[in-house]
């Protein structure tokens, strides 16, 4: 008895129950993108334009690094977009442009001197 007495007074209060403003129902939404724009898609947009940029700006003799970790000098570029990089040790191998991570200003590439 006291259980069905309790369902009953946890019922809908009056007859103002869903009649309220829809915006304000998708408020937490609108505000949650809001947060997410800002935190994570704005800087991971500003990051890849400096990336294409960087990439536009590659000129022959620039020390770069590429996306498997080697570090390199660019000794030629070609129109189709591939670098030929000088590893040192007289190596030297042909990558594409979008492989490219970062420009360095060390130059860790070895004289070919041993000791």
């Amino acid at each position: 008895m006291l259980g069905e007495n309790l369902a009953f007074a946890m019922g809908a209060q009056g007859g103002a129950g869903g009649e309220g403003n829809p915006l304000v129902a998708f408020l937490p939404l609108i505000i949650l993108f809001v947060i997410f724009y800002f935190l994570l898609i704005r800087p991971q947009q500003k990051k890849a334009k400096e990336h294409r940029e960087m990439l536009g700006s590659l000129q022959k003799g620039d020390y770069v690094v590429t996306g498997g970790g080697l570090y390199g000098r660019i000794t030629s570029i070609s129109e189709e977009d591939v670098l030929t990089l000088d590893l040192g040790d007289n190596v030297e191998v042909k990558v594409n442009r979008n492989y490219i991570s970062s420009k360095t200003d060390k130059k860790v590439i070895s004289s070919g001197k041993k000791g």
